[in-house]
């Protein structure tokens, strides 16, 4: 079912959103070479805590960890852990939820360890079409247009990169979705569709728009610890993620970081 919130709801969101995005800026200065993914969990635990608020993906069906760390062909859901130390040039994904007052924000980055000068050239167009794309699909979230809309406008930007996106494999799907009291909620937003299908669009209704693209083939694995989604081919991935409120004058980000359009 899908959930239309309140205007006092997306405040609570809101709120929950500006703690994440504040979170994710001191994790992007944290992110360096030598640093382990399980000292950038334990960073972000203590900087939602210090803020009065609560992971998201702390428990959540027995996940482990404040934040998912995904690293090179890591897509989405992999465990931080201090032996996994960064290193230059790594692609790094880190994905985490907030919650205040009973609602979550959920939103997602990917950084080249060491800076942007560490990767090349394929590599940058895999991190900078994935963050267009999350752009592109935030843009369709407008009263009157359909889920199809938000979908179709994420794969073409992989399209135009000849990128592949990571939506559907051997059963397993995922992508972006609902959000609110619950983390996932109806409906599921694919990374690709067709324009003018699906669900009409309409005010109140709350997403997390999430592109995750690859530079190899777009189907992939999930590991034995049933969490950890990897490419299939061992290509590197990117994964952008925001949470997004539709209001009648159009989309509201709500994990906007310092720099991005709130609206």
């Amino acid at each position: 079912m899908v959930i239309q919130k309140t205007p006092d709801e997306i405040e609570l969101m809101a709120r929950a959103g500006t703690i994440l995005a504040e979170v994710h800026e001191v994790l992007r200065e944290a992110v360096a070479p030598g640093v382990t993914t399980g000292e950038l969990d334990a960073l972000a635990a203590a900087e939602i805590a210090a803020r009065g608020a609560e992971p998201s993906f702390l428990g959540y069906h027995g996940y482990p960890a404040t934040l998912c760390t995904s690293v090179n062909d890591q897509i989405v859901h992999a465990f931080p852990a201090t032996g996994v130390r960064l290193r230059a040039g790594d692609l790094v994904s880190l994905d985490c939820g907030v919650i205040w007052q009973g609602y979550h924000s959920d939103a997602a980055c990917t950084w080249v360890v060491g800076g942007r000068e560490q990767a090349d050239e394929r590599t940058l167009t895999l991190v900078d079409a994935g963050y267009a794309a999350l752009w592109r699909g935030i843009a369709a979230l407008r009263p009157g247009n359909r889920l199809g809309d938000v979908s179709y406008a994420v794969g073409a930007e992989a399209d135009r990169h000849g990128l592949g996106v990571i939506a559907e494999h051997d059963g397993h799907v995922v992508g972006g979705h609902g959000i609110g009291r619950q983390l996932h909620e109806d409906p599921l937003v694919p990374g690709r569709g067709r324009p003018g299908r699906g669900m009409r669009l309409r005010p109140g209704l709350v997403f997390a728009i999430e592109p995750m693209f690859t530079l190899g083939v777009p189907g992939f694995t999930v590991a034995d610890d049933g969490w950890t989604i990897s490419t299939l081919d061992g290509a590197l991935a990117a994964h952008w993620e925001h949470t997004v409120a539709i209001t009648e004058a159009g989309p509201r980000v709500l994990t906007a970081r310092p720099g991005e359009p709130a609206a």
